[in-house]
């Protein structure tokens, strides 16, 4: 038995509702489509993940050659770099105790692979990169809450003024590379404010050095948490060895990260 058509009489408030409703399908369609990155924005990535690279092989080289020069205990408890003309500036030092100051005790500046150290028997004193840096490490150490584990901190700069502050697990051990339980905080050009939290990866994996009789050609691990590859997977890629290219798969996207940071993409096998 057939039922008849049932024909609804829309009036003019119902008309704009629909109307509404299907444009909001059709901007939620065009987000999604957009969500693909464009080759300027994966450049971005790449180049972020290179500057980490940089930060953090100039901070420990830097930190090696101060330790040699047997610093007075107590005097430093913060290194904050940052790239220069000339090569990798790392100041060792701490806050004030007005905190409004960033008392350099000691310099290194790493060139052509050489760090020259300088000493301070009276500190330094800063109110410029290193203050801003100092308080941005600060406020974002305050609301993290990482792994059990010790972790390395990098302050990069971000467009107009800001500071980018990457908290990420150190290497323990030799040979092992730890990727994950990482974040990334926006914070004011004063260092005092966060105004955008990124947490970049969830749980830590750890990346072995292969046998020497094994030839491995590429690593590999799955994202869950967005559906690009993030700042420091390059990082990983630039930083193991031996050097490989890593594949990101997300949901919709496989990445290729290559040696020297380059990130190529495609979409993923449905």
């Amino acid at each position: 038995m057939f039922r008849p058509i049932q024909v609804v009489q829309l009036n003019r408030k119902s008309l704009v509702l629909v109307f509404l409703v299907a444009l909001l399908l059709a901007l939620a369609r065009d987000a999604g489509a957009s969500s693909r990155l464009s080759e300027s924005e994966l450049a971005a990535i790449t180049a972020r993940g290179q500057l980490l690279a940089e930060y953090d092989a100039a901070a420990w080289q830097a930190t090696d050659a101060v330790l040699a020069t047997h610093p007075k205990v107590g005097s430093s408890s913060r290194y904050i770099a940052h790239r220069t003309e000339v090569g990798w500036v790392v100041d060792f030092g701490k806050l004030s105790a007005t905190g409004d100051r960033f008392l350099v005790v000691a310099e290194a500046i790493r060139a052509g692979g050489q760090c020259t150290v300088r000493n301070f028997d009276t500190a330094r004193e800063d109110t410029g990169w290193n203050l801003a840096a100092a308080k941005g490490i600060e406020t974002a150490m305050r609301g993290f809450h990482g792994a059990d584990r010790p972790y390395n901190v990098a302050v990069l700069p971000a467009d107009g003024g800001s500071l980018y502050v990457y908290l990420y697990p150190a290497q323990v051990k030799v040979g092992v590379y730890p990727l994950g339980a990482d974040m990334r905080y926006r914070v004011s050009p004063d260092g005092t404010t966060i105004t955008e939290k990124r947490q970049l990866h969830k749980s830590i994996i750890e990346s072995d050095s292969a046998d020497a009789k094994v030839k491995v050609k590429s690593g590999y691990h799955t994202h869950v948490l967005s559906d690009v590859p993030e700042d420091t997977d390059v990082f990983l890629v630039l930083t193991r060895e031996p050097h490989v290219p890593e594949i990101v798969v997300t949901e919709n996207y496989i990445y290729t990260i290559t040696t020297d940071g380059k990130i190529t993409m495609v979409d993923h096998p449905k």
